[in-house]
């Protein structure tokens, strides 16, 4: 008797399409390498046939779980945005006692892969030179930030105007910081973090503050992006 396909969108793993003994996949496993793939070689290379190969399984698992390509593009953006966005307005959202604090919780995005993934939201803005679908998630996600980090200025006692200009200023620096893919060792980002954090905030930070954020940013240096499989 031949499976009936589950609902599309389904979780549940996929019996179809697999030799005997493989492991069934399931939609997070189609996602995942997807996105890698997605992060890694841009939206072009991010085929059916390559993902199937990969996985180890029939191109036709794949419509197990998405209504073709389209569908797993729109999943892929869904996946990109409840990271990359949601981390951004969550530490802006974050409690802290002074601006300068507020403004070092945003940076633990910048430092941490597993809350923002640079290589992943640059990946999403090449692809949204090409892709209607993507430049509107795009722009959402971005007024979305922003919005968050403006907000985060306000409730520090910023004047609406100042609190929108800081918050295009911190958000769009660090966007175009991953977009000239800037690089420079972890210690000379580092040394220079005090004085960013008074340019952005207005004020200098406290010692405690540079010393925690200081200690966040070493302790999760060198974590992976969506590094190449060796």
């Amino acid at each position: 008797m031949t499976a009936r396909p589950a609902a599309q969108g389904s979780a549940a793993p996929d019996p179809v399409g697999h030799g005997p003994g493989a492991k069934p996949t399931s939609r997070d496993d189609w996602l995942d390498e997807a996105l890698g793939l997605l992060a890694r070689r841009g939206a072009g290379a991010v085929t059916v046939l390559d993902l199937s190969e990969r996985l180890g399984v029939s191109r036709s698992s794949f419509y197990w779980h998405f209504r073709g390509r389209d569908g797993l593009f729109d999943a892929l953006l869904e996946r990109w945005d409840a990271v990359n966005t949601r981390s951004i307005v969550r530490q802006a959202d974050a409690p802290a006692d002074t601006i300068t604090a507020a403004v070092c919780n945003v940076f633990r995005c910048w430092f941490n892969p597993a809350l923002f993934s640079p290589r992943l939201d640059v990946a999403v803005r090449e692809w949204a030179r090409l892709s209607d679908a993507a430049r509107v998630r795009l722009d959402a996600a971005d007024g979305k930030r922003m919005a968050a980090i403006e907000a985060m200025f306000a409730r520090h006692g910023f004047a609406p105007q100042e609190a929108l200009v800081r918050a295009r200023v911190l958000y769009t620096m660090q966007i175009g910081y991953y977009a000239l893919d800037f690089r420079e060792p972890i210690e000379a980002r580092l040394a220079l973090t005090p004085h960013y954090l008074e340019t952005f905030a207005g004020v200098a930070p406290r010692d405690e503050e540079v010393a925690q954020i200081r200690a966040y940013a070493l302790e999760h240096a060198g974590l992976p992006d969506f590094d190449d499989p060796t």
